[in-house]
């Protein structure tokens, strides 16, 4: 009677793989061994299953890959970059909004200033030529009254004198008080007019010899008198320090002198010492 009892065999390792042997039947393989620990290297289920997954996704990528293309030749149009207006709603274009009213602001601010700046400056440069031009007429006037006041200078009526008769002196030489002022000096001094005048009178008069009368620019009349000559005739325009006659004694003198009198319009005679001062000399 046959033994039908079926061999026993040994179990076979997991992932070992048995290829068939000649005439149907398997020939056992032995596992791959680790190279470090010499153990024989068997798939894990968490191996097999990370290698499922990783399959998937590399399917799903083509997938998507293989979408994206298509959508890219159906719709080139879906590829461009989201309009600006798009990020509204992350709060970028309030806030960019927000830069722009400010650089704006700030540019209104600096052009207001540049316009105020610019304002004074041509106000300052204004007064300046305002300033420039009074001071440059002030200076023209000053000029032409300088050189009026020089041309209208008095000057004393002679050189070398010393002063004896003064105004309102009175006394036995004279029947009223004394109206001029005397410079006596030697006979022949020249005597020189006083201001810028035209002469109205020479001759002989009296009590005052030899005598000449000029009037100045502004009415005032000045008289010479007691002189030894006369250089000028009525007409004569004359001007101040000019010589008009000579130091003489005629008339009713003591001594060779010029007596002068000032007569303000031709009225009544005023101190000569006093308008002499006044008119910057020191007789």
């Amino acid at each position: 009677m046959g033994n039908h009892r079926a061999q026993r065999r040994a179990p076979r390792p997991a992932g070992i793989v048995t290829p068939r042997a000649p005439g149907g039947r398997r020939r056992a393989t032995p596992a791959p061994k680790h190279p470090l620990t010499g153990l024989p290297m068997v798939p894990t289920v968490a191996g097999a299953v990370a290698v499922a997954v990783a399959a998937g996704g590399a399917a799903t990528a083509g997938a998507g890959k293989a979408d994206a293309v298509q959508q890219v030749q159906s719709d080139p149009a879906s590829m461009q970059a989201p309009a600006f207006s798009e990020f509204d709603t992350l709060g970028m274009g309030a806030d960019l909004d927000q830069r722009q009213q400010a650089i704006s602001r700030d540019s209104e601010r600096d052009a207001l200033q540049d316009a105020a700046d610019t304002r004074l400056q041509s106000a300052v440069e204004s007064q300046a030529r305002q300033r420039n031009a009074a001071l440059t007429n002030l200076a023209r006037s000053a000029e032409t009254q300088a050189a009026k006041i020089k041309k209208n200078a008095w000057h004393l009526p002679t050189t070398g004198y010393h002063l004896t008769a003064r105004f309102g002196n009175s006394g036995g030489l004279w029947s009223h008080n004394h109206t001029g002022l005397d410079f006596a000096t030697a006979t022949g001094t020249p005597i020189t007019a006083v201001a810028n005048g035209v002469i109205t009178e020479t001759g002989y008069d009296g009590s005052y010899g030899n005598k000449t009368v000029e009037r100045l620019e502004d009415g005032t009349e000045i008289w010479y008198a007691h002189q030894s000559e006369i250089d000028v005739k009525p007409g004569d325009r004359v001007i101040g320090g000019q010589q008009i006659g000579h130091v003489g004694s005629t008339g009713n003198v003591t001594g060779p002198h010029v007596h002068v009198e000032v007569r303000p319009g031709g009225g009544d005679p005023v101190d000569p010492y006093t308008a002499m001062i006044y008119h910057g000399l020191q007789p």
